[in-house]
């Protein structure tokens, strides 16, 4: 009976991990929208490897519940230590980690690495609760902002100095609201005006923390027109959970006209 227990464990585990493993990997990520293609490639070879060696160690524990279950007339073996032993899981566990630890660090260099020059560039800034969005013009360059001339009842969400003749043309959209090109590389400069945000956009695996008094990039390309939400992934205030927007990818053909539209 023990030895049959011992079995039955064996059993359960390995079909407990195979559906939960099913569940779990079952669309649990939103489809790819970007060319971040590496990050979703570094998340499952982690759940291939870790979850390797999670089944192999739970059948391991459920064969010797099976092969040294006890017996009448049975006596315990024991023995100090085996250092061969201990040695190889040691080394065999600190290849495995060094292994995502220098993926994880190119995979880092590859998404934190300079946009091409002509790379479409928009600002974004978080404030509670809201995203303000905001496009350099035709003369390519941001005018200046001024945290003392936020006036929410002027629609200058993020103080615009309407004085500086580079801030003239730009363009700033209702709040929550951002248009991209389809195809073509985009250069984010995320800010934030009062405490911390996270940028965070699941279908293109962009996430980047706002943080007051920077200005911090990121890059990707969209690829698939559509629409995707916009969320803040860092606890901001008793209104983060509303804190959200959309971007509306759209052929680059039509974006000025989509921006323009948006703005009327």
């Amino acid at each position: 009976m023990p030895k049959l227990q011992g079995l039955l464990f064996g059993l359960a585990t390995l079909l407990l991990v195979v559906v939960s493993t099913f569940f779990f990997t079952k669309d649990w990520l939103p489809p790819l929208k970007s060319d971040r293609g590496a990050i979703d490639h570094a998340i499952w070879v982690t759940l291939v490897v870790t979850g390797a060696v999670f089944i192999a160690t739970n059948l391991l524990l459920a064969w010797f519940s099976w092969r040294y279950t006890d017996r009448p007339g049975a006596q315990a073996a024991y023995w100090h230590d085996n250092t061969r032993l201990e040695w190889t899981w040691t080394l065999v566990t600190a290849v495995i980690m060094f292994g995502f630890l220098f993926n994880a660090l190119g995979l880092w260099a590859q998404i934190s690495g300079a946009p091409p020059a002509d790379a479409f560039v928009v600002e974004v800034t978080g404030q509670q609760f809201a995203w303000n969005v905001r496009y350099p013009g035709k003369d390519g360059v941001f005018g200046r902002t001024d945290p003392q001339l936020v006036d929410p009842s002027a629609f200058n969400f993020i103080g615009l100095d309407k004085s500086d003749p580079n801030g003239a043309d730009d363009v700033i959209l209702p709040q929550n609201q951002m248009y991209l090109p389809e195809g073509r590389p985009v250069r984010v400069r995320i800010r934030s005006l009062d405490v911390i945000h996270s940028f965070f956009v699941p279908n293109f695996r962009v996430k980047q923390d706002a943080m007051p008094g920077m200005t911090i990039e990121t890059s990707f390309t969209p690829k698939g027109a559509g629409d995707y939400e916009i969320a803040c992934a860092e606890h901001c205030g008793l209104g983060h959970y509303r804190m959200r927007g959309l971007v509306h990818v759209v052929a680059v053909t039509d974006l000025d006209r989509a921006i323009a539209a948006a703005v009327e």
